[in-house]
Order: C-alpha cells, then structure tokens, then sequence
C-alpha cells in the first residue's frame, strides 16, 4: 500500500483545505527517475517529503495530518491515535485518502469524522465512508490519477455495522482481503526528548557513523528488567538500568541518530513511512543530508520507503532536485501548505536562496517584527544598566 494523496476539509487549524500529493506532479526526466519510487506506467512517488516553515507556521500540524491518514489506513481506531487532537473540536472534517493498492488499484476512500462528548472527553466518530477503486490500467496519466468522477463506489458505511467500532474505518475489510500492511515509524513524541527506544541490537555500523568512540552497545533483558550495556573504546563496560541515563554518556544527536537510522533501515526494507518532526534537531547538516539520501537513493531504497520530515532550515532543501516534493508551510489566519512547484516552475533555481530571500512569502520573519524585538531588547538592556 502506497499513499498517493491526502486531502482534508474542515480543520478548525487550517485556513484552507489541505492537500498533499506524494507522487511526482513535475515532468519526470530519465535522469530524475533513479531517485525516484516507480510505482506503475509513468507514476513515480517521492521517497521523500519535506515541509519547511518559520516557527508557528503549522510544520507538526501537518504531520499529525498525515499520521491521522497513514492510522486509519492502518485500521487503527481513531481515538486511540497519537495525533487524533489535529481534529480538535471540529464539527465535520472530510478524510479523502488515495493510495495505490498491491491489488494494482488505485484507491480513494472518503471518511467523514465528527467530534462529540463521551464521558466529558472529546471522542471521535466515522459518521459517513466511502471507498473507490480503479485498475491501474485504466488510469492515462499523472492528471486522472486521483479522479474517480466516473466510478461508482464499491463499498459504503453502513451505521448498522454492529460488529465495526464507529472510530475504525470499512478500509479493514479491503485490508484482510488483499492482505495489505502499513509500516509506519513516528518520531513525533521524540521532537524534544531524547530516549532511545529499547531494542535488543543497535547495529554498530550506526553506533560507529554517529560516534566511533562507542565500542558496543546492546540490551539485555534479565529478570524482567532490561539493561543497558555500554563501551567506549580503551574503557571499562557501563551497565545501566535505565534508557534516560544514556543521556549522561552519548550527546544528544548520537541517541536521536541511533533511533532514527534503526528505524530508517526498517522503513527501508518494508517500504513505510518514517515520520521526523524537525529533523535538523541535534543534527548536523552532513546527517540529515545522508539520511535524505538513502530514502532517494533506489539501489537502497528498493520498496518504496518514504520519509517525511518538517524543518526550518532551508539549506536542506538543496539535498533535493525537484520542488515537487516540498511544501512551504505559513500561518496567515490559518495553516497553509503550498507545494514549492506552484510557486517556483524551473527545479534548477537554488531553494535555499529562494526561501532565504522573502521571494516566497512568509518564509522569513518580518523585517518590521525583527525591528521591534531588536529596539525592545536595546531598551531592556539600557533598564538593566541604569
């Protein structure tokens, strides 16, 4: 299963309806195809997403966005979701999400969610659903991919559905019959906080890129306690007892690095999502530019891994070719996600520059509030002395 597009109508953060593709809406050249997913005729995903902004523009909310999506995809109940506080109160939000199916389908499927009060918590129901399907063969080009006008939906929610809870969608039933699986890692909750997620092997040649004074580091489970081995080279073995206590011993980009590559490499065998909210937090240019390009590299990324990250800084920007798999996030009255390629049309225009420079709007602080902060700050100071 590949997720395709995104849209979403009816969120109270949002100014205007969301819409994210995940396929290559550019013109594919056979020089752009090795770092792109082929998925059939000339459709090619986008292994990778980024979604820039200047602080408070909205960047986290549409991950919770897409999380929400990839969930319900996923058949979990909504209101056992992470990221089900995106809707907030919102009276009637409309879910369209289109994915490509190992059926050889092209999917759309309709979900229409309201918010209500049960036992004085918000709690979240799936009053109306509907899923479309086509063959892949009868789809002509990038333009009707995600145009179901003409067909009629094969499945409808029926409220009399006794035995499906009302926060989980009809798309189980399409999952169990064509087996289908979503792999999804998320580093949402770990934004902020670094905890390594226990695991029993961390593969040292991550360990060694990340720090090469590290020596070994594993875990091991004993009596129902789980500790911690750790070496550095030319010195004795540390055992802990508790993941936090690493923070002592490792920065805070060699615990976040090891997470996040562990779980890139699993994303890359199984050809999921792996989903980083400010992916430059702790990192150095250098790491989150290989990360993008593993997910971009085909010899590596075999199955289709897509990894979808925020960030602030623009010179990541330039680790990609195309403007097609970015989005400029702004908060203006309400979020906004625009796609780089409606804004810039050549891909051989520098993003860095164009984002630095104010041509895309809204990308930069304002010059007058920069005024502002500085005269106060000069005034505050001046307080301070006298």
């Amino acid at each position: 299963m590949k997720l395709l597009r995104i849209t979403a109508q009816g969120l109270d953060l949002f100014k205007d309806d969301l819409d994210i593709c995940f396929y290559t809406t550019q013109r594919v050249s056979d020089d752009a195809k090795n770092g792109l997913y082929p998925l059939f005729s000339n459709i090619y995903l986008n292994p990778a997403k980024a979604f820039i902004g200047v602080n408070a523009s909205g960047k986290t909310s549409v991950l919770r966005v897409i999380l929400l999506a990839l969930g319900i995809l996923r058949n979990d109940p909504i209101n056992h979701l992470e990221t089900k506080d995106i809707l907030g109160n919102s009276k009637k939000v409309t879910l369209n999400i289109y994915f490509y199916s190992l059926s050889g389908e092209v999917c759309r499927l309709e979900t229409i969610i309201t918010a209500s009060e049960k036992n004085t918590e918000v709690y979240y129901r799936i009053t109306e659903e509907r899923l479309w399907t086509k063959l892949c063969n009868t789809v002509l080009s990038r333009k009707h991919l995600t145009d179901f006008e003409d067909c009629e939906p094969i499945a409808v929610r029926s409220m009399k559905e006794d035995f499906l809870s009302d926060d989980v969608s009809i798309i189980i039933a399409y999952n169990r019959k064509w087996d289908e699986h979503l792999d999804i890692a998320s580093l949402l909750s770990f934004t902020n906080t670094n905890i390594l997620p226990v695991s029993e092997v961390v593969p040292s040649y991550i360990v060694e890129y990340l720090d090469p004074t590290i020596e070994t580091l594993y875990f091991d489970k004993k009596g129902g306690k789980t500790l911690i081995h750790l070496k550095f080279k030319g010195r004795e073995e540390i055992t802990l007892n508790n993941p936090a206590e690493l923070n002592l011993y490792l920065s805070s980009g060699t615990i976040k690095g090891i997470a996040t590559f562990s779980m890139a490499g699993n994303i890359l065998k199984s050809g999921g999502y792996l989903v980083v909210d400010e992916l430059e937090n702790h990192f150095n240019k250098e790491i989150v530019g290989t990360l993008i390009r593993f997910f971009m590299d085909s010899s590596l990324n075999q199955n289709g891994g897509t990894l979808i990250f925020t960030t602030h800084y623009p010179e990541i920007l330039d680790e990609f070719d195309r403007n097609d798999c970015i989005y400029i996030m702004r908060n203006r009255d309400g979020i906004t996600a625009e796609n780089l390629s409606n804004i810039l049309k050549r891909n051989d225009i520098k993003k860095s520059d164009a984002y630095q420079s104010g041509f895309l709007e809204g990308t930069v602080p304002a010059y007058d509030a920069y005024l502002r902060l500085k005269k106060s700050m000069a005034a505050s100071i001046q307080e301070a002395d006298e």
